[in-house]
């Protein structure tokens, strides 16, 4: 799969740089991710998503779920908990870990390059990649 994984890669940049400079020095540092191991935990990570999305309605959807609950939180703490302490002295604020927002981060990063590859990929089988 790590085959696969590489000439993914080199097909998302031979259409994503413009310039071929850019495209080898892209490419250069794919080979690196592959040499120091790092494609082998992306690759794992794929398996796990694609596990999880085979799976029932629990397993395609925890990610969200908790997602939209670290965002309910946020949006306590710092939309609502301001207006409500004004007029009610014990309004709930909820705690938010710091390994809850880095979690938050990191999904909402992994989300937006997700929905960004699975895009670049339609347009490229579409295109005839």
């Amino acid at each position: 799969m790590i085959g696969s994984i590489l000439d993914l890669g080199s097909t998302i940049i031979d259409k994503l740089w413009p310039d071929a400079g850019e495209r080898e020095k892209a490419k250069f540092r794919l080979v690196e991710l592959q040499s120091k191991g790092e494609l082998v935990e992306i690759e794992s990570r794929l398996k796990v998503m694609l596990a999880e999305m085979s799976g029932n309605w629990l397993q395609r959807s925890w990610r969200p779920i908790l997602m939209l609950t670290i965002i309910a939180i946020v949006a306590n703490n710092y939309l609502l908990y301001p207006y409500m302490a004004l007029f009610w002295a014990e309004a709930p604020r909820l705690e938010l870990p710091p390994q809850l927002w880095s979690l938050m981060e990191l999904g909402l990063g992994g989300y937006v390059v997700g929905r960004s590859t699975e895009k670049v990929i339609k347009t490229w089988r579409q295109n005839g990649g």
